[in-house]
């Protein structure tokens, strides 16, 4: 039932430190995602719903929540929220937002978002932070730069060594070249359909995307398409989704 569903997502996106996301003593975090594939004539009253739960989450300072929220351009709605193992399923579930907004009031609330949609999934995925490349420090969200390009690398088990090699081959060319795109690495984990590599690109805009793009290719050069083409010729199949940060539809706690 998507209520508990729902339910279950919050309840293991305890509050971590911010070290757990910035830090770089550890070489991967795990993030638990859930995914609402939302349909397009209920956009409008699935956002209204979701933005109406952080309110009430604000309103009686919700501390065992820490959320952020991303939607992509086919109506999909991610909620990504760090976790340190597994264990975290059995915490209780909502209870304390329960006991303050009232039992019957959560139920309602969430029996309204259960109409918006027909399809969600659950998984987690791992930011790996020797793949990634922010030589400023890694953070999912970067001031000011909420659209995002979502780059979907899948590969073949049998392929899964020489993909990593090709990555770290990208990450070290741009290292040495000063490549000011800056790029964070996902890899799949439990409850994901095959494997792949999801690479997260932060930008202002589209159009600063585009720019920051192109100035990269001119940068790199041919060793640039040389190293690309050698990881894509590695690949069983490559995907490319636009979407945007929604701060809005997030939540932490003051």
């Amino acid at each position: 039932m998507r209520t508990q569903k729902f339910k279950l997502l919050i309840a293991i996106l305890l509050i971590l430190p911010l070290s757990l996301i910035t830090a770089q003593e550890k070489t991967s975090q795990a993030f638990w995602v859930h995914e609402d594939v939302v349909k397009p004539n209920m956009v409008g009253e699935y956002e209204s719903v979701v933005k109406e739960l952080v309110d009430n989450m604000k309103k009686h300072s919700i501390q065992d929540v820490n959320m952020i929220t991303a939607n992509l351009v086919d109506s999909r709605y991610l909620y990504v929220g760090p976790i340190e193992n597994m264990a975290q399923l059995d915490k209780p579930s909502f209870a304390t937002l329960s006991e303050k907004m009232g039992k019957d009031n959560m139920s309602a609330l969430f029996n309204r978002m259960d109409k918006c949609y027909d399809i969600e999934q659950d998984y987690v995925i791992y930011l790996d932070k020797e793949l990634s490349y922010m030589p400023t420090g890694i953070t999912q969200t970067p001031e000011g730069q909420d659209y995002r390009k979502f780059h979907y690398l899948h590969f073949t088990p049998g392929n899964r060594a020489m993909v990593k090699e090709k990555m770290k081959a990208i990450k070290n060319m741009f290292a040495e070249k000063g490549s000011k795109e800056y790029y964070r690495v996902y890899k799949s984990g439990f409850g994901t359909r095959g494997e792949f590599y999801m690479v997260a690109v932060a930008a202002k805009d589209p159009i600063h995307y585009e720019t920051q793009s192109q100035e990269n290719q001119a940068l790199l050069g041919e060793d640039g398409n040389k190293t690309m083409g050698d990881l894509m010729g590695n690949l069983l199949k490559y995907e490319v989704f636009e979407g945007h940060m929604r701060p809005e539809m997030g939540y932490s706690p003051n």
